[in-house]
This record gives structure tokens, sequence and C-alpha cells, in this order.
């Protein structure tokens, strides 16, 4: 147990150092004034000063947490079925890829408000708007992961009675497991900014509305405060998965 801490834990210092010290330089650098841009002292009185000041920070950061795993966890889900039926069936890919490239060039902002009304405004709503920020990507890196598998393993496979299925189950998930992993890690962060986005056009909750409130309060502090908090859990996040990434493929190749 502290070992695995210690793995989450040692990445994550160096990472919090280069980020406070930047946003710090950035300010100063551009002599940014402090009533408007915030220092890490400032935010870091803001959230101890008051214990009303954190629930509002806190309370907003639960529901964007929320949201954004219900966006992870839809979109990782869809992009791994689809890049299974891409595999097994190559007439599908070539007809629905096309498809999918042509819905990923479209900005997320535009489609919102059509998702919204077609999918309404709650959770169901955030899993399409998170779920697709996360899917596309998801879905070329796992297909390709896939398609790694080596071909003298599948050649053995087939030659002893095994279909493609078999050759899936046994070959090729176990060869495309880096590549669901790098999906995961570029995904976690981007289901935040779809979370995000769609506390902001559509369900009102979360930090993304609670930025836009403060903002129009001209509450700054709040403002520093939130960006910072949901800026942790996304370098957290990104630690979590590239260690649970490191104990399941030291799993898979101790694999006979």
């Amino acid at each position: 147990m502290g070992r695995t801490v210690l793995r989450i834990v040692g990445p994550l210092v160096p990472s919090v150092v280069i980020v406070v010290g930047a946003w710090w330089a950035f300010l100063e650098a551009f002599g940014i004034s402090p009533l408007v841009g915030k220092r890490p002292p400032q935010v870091w009185e803001y959230l101890t000063a008051s214990a009303a000041h954190r629930e509002v920070v806190f309370g907003a950061l639960g529901i964007t947490i929320r949201d954004a795993a219900i966006g992870f966890g839809s979109g990782m889900i869809a992009a791994m079925a689809v890049a299974v039926t891409f595999v097994l069936f190559g007439a599908v890919e070539r007809t629905f890829m096309p498809v999918a490239m042509l819905l990923r060039s479209v900005p997320l902002v535009v489609m919102t408000p059509l998702i919204t009304l077609v999918f309404g405004r709650d959770l169901v709503g955030v899993a399409v708007i998170g779920g697709i920020v996360v899917f596309f990507p998801a879905l070329v890196n796992i297909a390709f992961g896939l398609r790694s598998a080596s071909p003298q393993a599948t050649d053995l496979i087939m030659a002893y009675g095994g279909g493609r299925v078999t050759v899936l189950r046994k070959v090729a998930v176990p060869t495309a497991m880096p590549a669901v992993f790098a999906s995961a890690r570029i995904s976690v962060p981007a289901s935040i900014i779809g979370a995000l986005i769609a506390e902001w056009l559509a369900t009102g909750q979360g930090i993304g509305a609670e930025i836009l409130r403060a903002i129009g309060g001209f509450r700054y502090d709040e403002v520093w405060a939130d960006i910072v908090v949901v800026t942790g859990v996304s370098i957290l996040a990104y630690a979590v998965v590239g260690v649970v990434e490191s104990l399941v493929l030291a799993r898979f190749s101790d694999r006979p």
C-alpha cells in the first residue's frame, strides 16, 4: 500500500512545483494585477480562511468529478466496444470510421446545444458530452493497438482451429493494453474538460458553472481556487492511471 501511494505521490511533487512556479512566474512576468490574477498564497488564504469557501469550491468539485467519471467511463467503454467491432468486421470500419472522423471535426461547443436538446440536461446529457471528448481519440488508439497483435501468434491460434474471437481474446486484447492505457491517460484530463463544458452549457452545476458565476460576481479568489483544485484533480487522476497501468501491464507480462 505504501509503495503504491509513493508511486502516485512521487511524480506529483515535481509536477505541482512546475505548475505552481509557471503560474506565479506568468502572472509576475506580465504584470497582472493581484486583484485579478491571484497568486498561490492568495488562493491558499482563500481556501483556508473559511469553511464556507471550501464548501463552495469542493462541493462544486465533487459534482465535476462525478460528471467527469461518467463521461470517462461512457467514452472508454464505447470506444473499446466500437474498436473491437471494427477489428472483427472490417466493412463496418470502412463504413463508419469516416463518419466518426467527420463528427470529430465539429467543435464540441457547437454540438452541445443540440446534444442538450436531444438528451436533456441530466446525467444522460453529461455522459454524451463527456463521452464524445473521450471516445474519438480512444477509438483510434485502441483500434490501432488491437491490430498490433503478433502475426505469428495469430497464425498459431488459427492453425489450431481458433477463430477471430479467440485471436482477439488471447492475442489482440493483451497486445492492445498499452494503447488502452495511453488512451486512458489522454482521456482523464479530457473527461474533466468535457465535464466543465457540460456544466457550463448544459447543467449549470459543478466547477464549470461555478466559475462563470464567480466571474460574474467579481469573486476572483473563488475563480482561481476553482481552477487550482480542478487542475490538481487532473494531475492526480493522470498519476493514478499511470500507476494502474504499470500494475496491470506487469501482471500481463508475468502471464505465460
